[in-house]
């Protein structure tokens, strides 16, 4: 009678620990998944920080370019140019070495543009500059250089503001004086709303 009880007694111990492991790794797998999802929110947070901080320092790339254009040169034309048989915004500026050129030892004087660049590999358009020297007359690109900037961007608008008539304008072309206001939006597959920025322009007459 006292070996059956005891052969039960192993048995139901058995039982105990078979259920402690089960719940052992039912904690492990919840405990698990906890993680993983934490170091995935903490990766995207860590990708979402990167990507602004490109998008501030495009602004201050840009706000330190503009502000210091002289008017009455042409010193900053707007306008499209094809790209995939669509127009696309582009906007042109005068620069000599700085920011502008990401360089400090250019010679002479570069037409810097901000346009949009088709991807090698997948969909969207990369954001970069395009340099050429000014006084390259040359018919071909073999001259230009390309500095990316943004990768994976879905579209720019660049719009102009003239004081004169009080209103946006899709394009500028003037020569003679530059817009009060350049809006850059920027459409960027990361966020529901597309990054804008107003950069006044500091020489401006008033």
């Amino acid at each position: 009678m006292f070996t059956v009880r005891a052969n039960r007694h192993r048995a139901f111990t058995l039982l105990e620990i078979i259920m402690a492991v089960a719940i052992l790794a039912t904690m492990a797998i919840a405990i698990y998944r906890f993680v993983q999802s934490n170091m995935t929110a903490i990766r995207l947070s860590s990708e979402a920080l990167a990507s602004d901080a490109r998008f501030d320092g495009l602004l201050a790339v840009l706000a330190h370019e503009w502000q210091g254009l002289p008017p009455g040169k042409g010193a900053l034309l707007g306008d499209a140019f094809k790209l995939n048989d669509r127009e696309r915004d582009e906007v042109r500026w005068l620069a000599n070495a700085g920011p502008g050129l990401m360089t400090r030892y250019a010679a002479g004087d570069y037409i810097v543009s901000l346009r949009l660049q088709s991807r090698k590999q997948g969909e969207g358009f990369d954001l970069g500059f395009l340099r050429r020297s000014k006084d390259d007359t040359s018919l071909t690109d073999a001259n230009e250089s390309w500095v990316p900037l943004i990768d994976n961007v879905r579209a720019m608008q660049v719009r102009y503001f003239d004081a004169r008539l009080n209103v946006w304008v899709e394009k500028w072309t003037d020569t003679g004086t530059l817009p009060r206001l350049v809006k850059v939006t920027i459409d960027r597959p990361d966020r529901a709303v597309p990054w804008e920025a107003i950069i006044p322009l500091g020489r401006t007459p008033l």
